[in-house]
Order: C-alpha cells, then structure tokens, then sequence
C-alpha cells in the first residue's frame, strides 16, 4: 500500500507524462506535491522503484516511467503504456555541442561530441541543437545548472528571447536578450545575485534562441 504522498506523485507522473512525453523535473514533482526538497522526491521515487510501480529507462533525459498504478487509478492506465512507448519511439537526435553558461560567458561553442534524445514537442522548425547549463543565472526562468538547453539555430531574436549570445567572438552565454538605444544590447540575466551585461551590438551575435530543457537524474 502506497502512502499518501508516494499516492500524490506517482498519479503526477504519470499525468505529466500523458501530458507532455516526458517525466517532470525533480523542481516541478516538488512544487507539485508540495514537498521541501528535491531529497524527499528522490526518497519517494526510490520507494514507488522498489514497489514496482516506477522504473527507470537507462540513458535517457527525464527517464522514469509509470509501470503500473494502484488498483483505483488503473481504469486510465490502459493506454498509458502505448502513449509512452511511442513518445520515445519518436525521439529525435540533436548533437550536443558543449557547454554553455548561466552565469559568467565561459567558452564558445565546441564542435558536436555525442548526439542527445529530444521529444519532438520541443522542436520548431529548422535546425537545433543542445548544450549543457552551466551556471545558476537563469535559475529563476526554470534553469537549473545541469539542464540541457535545447536551441533552435537562427542568427535574429526578439526583445524578450532567451538567446544563445556569441560575445566578442569568444564567449558563449545564455541570457534574455534586450536591446537598447543606441545599438547596446542588454543580456539579462534571471538570479538577483547576477548583473545584467550590456555590450554594443557589434559584440553580440545572437547562436540561437532557447526551444525547451531537458533533466537529467
């Protein structure tokens, strides 16, 4: 028998994953279950793995999937395994060129390396690509260090975007873009503890625009 909060996760889960093809954050089952730390989720998830009602799939980004809900909840679990079954069946590879700050701008972007998983849901049109958060800045849009920010490949962006920013052709950042009079440009970040950097428009190219994250466990 599960306890409450084991009950209020795993039936989160397993909606989140109908809902959107991958598994929530450990941030989002926090807030969602009403806990006060990412180590209460862990403990849970390691509990509902233990019962058999949760696994998880090896080298994959969001990887746990619902094997079975209690007895009450499995009138809307019939096609659940389908559903999830075919959201990875339908992955697409991105590469995965680096890593990028979020934070200070650390090195610019390295050549592909490996190639990474991504639900079609996250993609747009054109051609995209993945780098690895490094850095706590953004922390406050929902990006944490360790993310993979999945970035969809154009040279303009609107005021507003999150952007990948080329700076002095030697720094790489992530940061929401905002341009001012006088071609500055404004890279915001979002964490009070870090300050906006503002540059000339010469020194910012703009690598892509952010499409969606990725969490790994």
């Amino acid at each position: 028998m599960l306890t409450s909060k084991q009950h209020s996760l795993l039936v989160y889960i397993d909606d989140y994953i109908k809902e959107n093809g991958v598994c929530p954050s450990f941030e989002e089952m926090m807030k969602a279950i009403k806990l006060r730390s990412k180590s209460g989720v862990h403990r849970l998830i390691m509990a509902l793995e233990e019962r058999g009602f949760l696994r998880r799939l090896p080298n994959r980004a969001r990887a746990l999937e619902v094997v079975k809900l209690p007895m009450a909840d499995q009138k809307e679990d019939k096609s659940k395994k389908k559903n999830v079954l075919a959201a990875y069946a339908s992955l697409v590879q991105v590469p995965l060129l680096g890593k990028i700050a979020a934070g200070n701008p650390i090195e610019a972007i390295e050549n592909a390396n490996s190639n990474i998983d991504v639900p079609p849901s996250l993609l747009g049109r054109g051609q995209h690509y993945a780098l690895m958060v490094e850095g706590d800045s953004m922390i406050d849009e929902g990006i944490y260090d360790g993310d993979i920010a999945i970035i969809q490949y154009v040279h303009t962006a609107e005021n507003g975007q999150i952007v990948v920013a080329l700076v002095d052709e030697e720094d790489v950042t992530l940061k929401t873009l905002q341009r001012r009079k006088n071609d500055m440009i404004d890279l915001i970040p979002a964490n009070d503890a870090h300050k906006t950097q503002t540059y000339h428009s010469k020194q910012v190219k703009v690598q892509g625009v952010l499409k969606g994250l990725l969490r790994r466990y």
